[in-house]
């Protein structure tokens, strides 16, 4: 029932509705395409130890500097247009859960009219998985804190 990858995004060929995916350390991200090189995901934990609201961003923003591709959800009800709508009508929602409400959660349902979560199951069903996936988070933002206070520094000397 996890949705196979097909091939790497390229905006030229993306279509509306396109369930998104892309790899970050220890876990994936997932997003709705809407059109324009734009992307409906729930922000979660993907920036930062805060979570986020479901929001629109650009693609280049979504992917973060790493590889797109597209999942195939063998049980898609939706899709173009109503699988965009879907992913509009959340814009805003600031409900995130790691376990029940993730944005693999979201995808899930805006495409398949049902929230669920591989990354999450695996993690449940082979706790290894799930340790790796913590690990490889920490490490992540562990780094992104250490380029937020570089940045920060920066800016202090520069003025």
């Amino acid at each position: 029932m996890s949705p196979d990858l097909q091939h790497a995004a390229a905006e030229t060929e993306l279509e509306l509705g396109a369930h998104l995916v892309t790899q970050r350390a220890g876990y994936s991200h997932h997003g709705i395409y809407v059109g324009d090189g734009r992307v409906i995901h729930y922000s979660g934990l993907c920036t930062s130890l805060h979570r986020g609201p479901v929001e629109e961003v650009s693609l280049q923003r979504f992917a973060a500097g790493h590889q797109v591709v597209v999942a195939c959800d063998a049980q898609a009800r939706y899709a173009g247009i109503e699988a965009v709508a879907r992913a509009r009508s959340r814009l805003g929602e600031n409900q995130y859960r790691l376990l029940t409400n993730n944005c693999e959660h979201f995808c899930t349902w805006c495409v398949c009219g049902k929230a669920r979560s591989e990354q999450v199951r695996a993690c449940v069903a082979h706790p290894s998985v799930a340790a790796r996936a913590v690990m490889g988070m920490c490490r992540a933002l562990m780094a992104a804190r250490r380029q937020h206070a570089q940045r920060a520094v920066w800016a202090l000397q520069a003025a």
